[in-house]
């Protein structure tokens, strides 16, 4: 079977679904909520420049067609907050002395 690639809405990188964090639209109610549920969807990777950017262009709710409520937000950076290494994937680790290749 063939991987299911998806693209995030802020930065545009495609990879595959399950490295992306989605948020639905709920069809019929037109809710807006994390992760489960059936009808319009939009992936946003979890990093802190992907979610600034979301949140202040309003991509998902432009996206999504639907107002997105702030506490979908705060829980989306609670999320991130919980995940550090991933919410700054520019930190690298120095090399060690043991690392180094002479």
């Amino acid at each position: 079977m063939k991987p299911n690639y998806r693209r995030c809405i802020s930065c545009r990188k495609v990879d595959l679904k399950s490295n992306f964090w989605r948020i639905v639209r709920v069809y019929p109610s037109r809710q807006v909520q994390l992760d489960w549920g059936m009808g319009r969807s939009a992936y946003l990777c979890p990093q802190a420049t992907c979610l600034e950017t979301a949140q202040k262009k309003n991509r998902l709710g432009k996206t999504l067609r639907a107002t997105v409520p702030p506490e979908l937000y705060q829980a989306l950076w609670q999320r991130l907050s919980n995940q550090p290494e991933i919410a700054n994937p520019t930190s690298t680790k120095q090399p060690t002395s043991e690392s180094k290749i002479d």
